[in-house]
């Protein structure tokens, strides 16, 4: 599938957080040297260290070890798997993140890490996210895991301080690549994420789910605690991690457990303890054990506690099928527990299956929503199930005057103005001239505030993060992408390193002498040259040392570097 067709097969809401990649503009013949430089060495390296899968995953999913690849390369064999790939540039929020995961497709970072920053990166790049996460796609199981993360993730409950504290690592990515951002840009932006992390609040569901990618997606390892691969792909893309990830003194290894989500980390330093799991069904085994203390699992005075701490917009699942999204700030509980009211503030979505009612959307609930829920006094069941025959023969009709008795004591009466209903379930009456009042006589509805739209539900089955229908009711709007100055290319350059990447058993040799002349401190040209030494012709022998001593020499000052030379 070409870029266009993956992106109007995604839903309307995720498509403007998809970048193009202008495949050609977008990367030099240098950036495919730094690819090739790192994308060897890690070979090389973890071969011995890394999963099996791994390696087999390069091959399957169209990751080169050469060039640095294209999104149709890589969708063409994720398509044989049952994958996509979009490619974005930065940081995305994360439920957005999660939520392509959760529809099976891939998000790969755009640019590719400079040759200054071979070992670091402040934002994603394409290594990462290409050579480190795809190939395990390959494995089921990894891939069933990382679906059903995605699905949780999107249904994670975020508070206000996930959310800032997106937007300051957000924010300093894009100073820290822009090339127009001044030290003190910089530095005020580095003070404030540290003063957020800094801070002792208590995680959200968001956050544990988080630590749980961070030990096992990024930074995992698997087999026994004294015989293990590594397969996250935080290791798996970083030369250095990957070695020091293997030290038993320097970094303790821990058997993978729920428990993993009291772990914090710091992207900052190298881990000083990691997580061994048995196999990849054992991370899905992990991940469901987290998800049945989910507020989305278990729904009623927890799950609405749980959103109403959180201060962001949350959805409400009524056993009717109803779905409540907003602010939630309000819920009464009965004597054991169980919800009898519940209130939004601010702009409000009730829909059914993750599709907005009509006329149900935030314009309609602008300033909020409240409701009460439960059994009425004298109905067998739940007002959902009861078909319109059946209402008017208890004598709820629309066109008339009806009073509502909650058993939790609240009293519902108002003139009966419609009914919204959906695959024959009740999911609103809707009243005007209405009020509700609780049973110790507190105003819960006046007639004056207007047309009344009450829940039609007995209990909350589910409470989870975000909006229903997140077409109709956004959250987060697509970041702009960061504003990067526009180098000029030095084409004499960008030409010298393409041809020593055609270097060939008839290159002329006193020309590459002449092209070392020319660009006396390129580090990585010399690298090339010596990469392909035996595919140059007789008598290279000369250049491929001069190569070698000038490439030692420009590196005594990048010993981490030298090192993998």
């Amino acid at each position: 599938m070409t870029q266009d067709e993956i992106l109007q097969s995604l839903p309307s809401h995720l498509r403007p957080f998809v970048a193009e990649q202008d495949y050609q503009q977008q990367y030099t013949p240098r950036d495919h040297a730094v690819w090739r430089f790192l994308m060897t060495r890690l070979r090389q390296r973890l071969s011995a260290i890394a999963h099996p899968v791994h390696l087999e995953g390069l091959e399957k999913t169209g990751i080169s070890l050469y060039h640095i690849p294209s999104i149709e390369e890589v969708n063409a064999s994720l398509a044989k798997l049952g994958w996509r790939a979009v490619v974005v540039d930065g940081f995305i929020p994360p439920a957005i993140f999660m939520e392509f995961q959760a529809l099976r497709v891939l998000v790969i970072a755009l640019d590719m890490r400079h040759v200054d920053h071979l070992l670091y990166t402040p934002a994603p790049d394409i290594l990462h996210e290409s050579a480190g996460h795809a190939p395990f796609i390959a494995d089921i199981d990894y891939a069933e895991y990382l679906q059903r993360f995605g699905e949780l993730g999107m249904r994670a409950i975020r508070n206000k301080y996930d959310e800032a504290l997106y937007q300051a690592v957000r924010q300093l990515s894009i100073l820290k690549v822009s090339g127009a951002s001044t030290e003190d840009d910089i530095a005020a932006a580095e003070e404030q994420l540290t003063a957020l992390s800094a801070r002792d609040d208590e995680p959200s569901e968001a956050a544990l789910l988080t630590r749980l990618h961070w030990w096992t997606v990024e930074y995992g390892l698997v087999g026994e605690l004294d015989d293990y691969r590594i397969f996250g792909a935080g290791l798996l893309s970083s030369l250095g991690e990957s070695t020091h990830c293997m030290d038993d003194q320097a970094v303790k290894k821990l058997p993978l457990t729920v428990e993993a989500i009291r772990t914090p980390y710091d992207i900052t330093r190298e881990q000083p303890q990691l997580f061994v799991t048995k196999n990849c069904r054992h991370l899905t085994q992990v991940l469901n054990e987290f998800a049945a203390g989910m507020a989305y699992s278990r729904g009623g005075q927890f799950g609405l506690e749980r959103a109403i701490k959180a201060e962001t917009v949350c959805t409400a699942l009524l056993n009717s099928g109803l779905q409540i999204s907003g602010v939630f700030c309000e819920q009464l509980q009965d004597a054991v527990a169980t919800p009898i009211f519940i209130k939004t503030s601010g702009p409000t979505q009730l829909a059914f299956r993750d599709k907005e009612l009509y006329g149900q959307g935030t314009v309609q609930h602008k300033h909020g929503f409240s409701s009460p829920l439960g059994l009425i006094k004298d109905f067998s069941r739940c007002l959902s199930e009861y078909s319109i025959v059946e209402l008017r023969a208890l004598g709820v009709a629309i066109g008339q005057q009806v009073t509502l008795e909650f058993l939790s004591g609240i009293t519902v009466c108002g003139d009966l103005i419609g009914i919204t209903r959906e695959e024959h379930r009740n999911l609103i009456f809707t009243f005007q001239d209405c009020y509700a009042r609780a049973l110790d006589g507190r105003l819960l509805y006046d007639p004056s505030w207007g047309v009344f739209d009450m829940a039609v539900g007995a209990e909350v089955v589910s409470v989870f993060g975000g909006s229903a229908d997140r077409a109709a009711y956004p959250l987060y709007s697509p970041p702009q992408a960061p504003t990067k100055v526009a180098v000029e290319r030095d084409e004499a350059t960008m030409d010298a390193y393409q041809i020593v990447a055609n270097l060939n058993g008839e290159s002329d040799i006193t020309a590459l002498h002449a092209l070392l002349d020319r660009f006396p401190n390129e580090w990585l040209l010399r690298e090339e040259i010596c990469r392909q030494a035996v595919s140059l012709p007789h008598g290279a022998s000369v250049l491929v040392s001069r190569s070698e001593r000038e490439l030692q020499s420009l590196l005594a000052d990048r010993p981490e570097i030298l090192a993998l030379v």
